[in-house]
């Protein structure tokens, strides 16, 4: 099959490695670009543990006091990876959604034990440290990171979808829908994408795209990618 991979390659690099390795065609067509947001320097020994819903937060940490073995919290294993790489060692993850991972926090933190630090995109699609604080927890949530749209899709691509349009595409985000929807209209590729099978990582996300006739329209969580595809051979 040919699948469109919209994210940017730091989070789905091992995703892509996969699914060329069982054999797909894979674009990598990410429609949002990610850049540095400037924040204060962060004491992570002011903490009990971090959350991180993405590697780029990882990617962009600001830290004046690193604490190795803060409990770490993660959204997929590629995020955990990454908090290793950098020297977490006492990471937790939830294969899925944020919903899960607010689950995992609550079994397993005392809301009295002390402050969580979320490090998240300038623009999310759930709020995890709202869910929480709800439940009891004290949240700081920093912003250091945020996402752009991307407004080219080169030729050698364009020709590649009007000669071999996309199965399967992939969107994991309002804000990479709505971006996606740009650029289909722009480059006039609604013809190809009716050919296409739309997976959204949440209903909400669906909504963007829903007014495109796609061939069908799927919502998983992160992880299932993979399953996924069985169902539209």
């Amino acid at each position: 099959m040919h699948i469109v991979i919209t994210r940017p390659k730091e989070e789905s690099l091992h995703l892509i490695e996969n699914l060329i390795r069982l054999g797909h065609t894979v674009t990598h067509l990410p429609v949002i670009k990610i850049e540095k947001l400037e924040t204060e320097k962060i004491n992570l020994l002011n903490y009990q543990a971090v959350i991180f819903t993405s590697s780029n937060a990882i990617k962009f940490m600001n830290i004046e006091r690193f604490n190795s073995k803060i409990k770490c919290f993660c959204v997929g294993k590629a995020t955990e990876l990454t908090a290793r790489q950098v020297g977490f060692i006492n990471t937790n993850t939830s294969e899925g959604t944020v919903d899960s991972l607010v689950e995992l926090i609550m079994r397993t933190l005392d809301s009295k034990s002390g402050k969580l630090l979320y490090l998240s995109s300038e623009f999310i699609s759930k709020d995890l440290d709202k869910d929480l604080i709800k439940s009891g927890y004290s949240v700081d949530r920093i912003s250091n990171y945020t996402s752009l749209p991307v407004d080219e899709v080169d030729k050698k691509t364009l020709d590649f979808f009007e000669k071999k349009p996309p199965d399967v595409i992939f969107i994991y985000s309002s804000k990479s829908a709505k971006n996606l929807f740009n650029l289909i209209n722009k480059y006039s590729l609604l013809n190809v994408v009716t050919q296409s099978n739309l997976m959204c990582i949440s209903e909400k996300v669906l909504l963007v795209l829903k007014q495109i006739k796609w061939k069908k329209v799927f919502v998983f969580s992160p992880g299932e990618e993979e399953f996924l595809l069985n169902k539209i051979r």
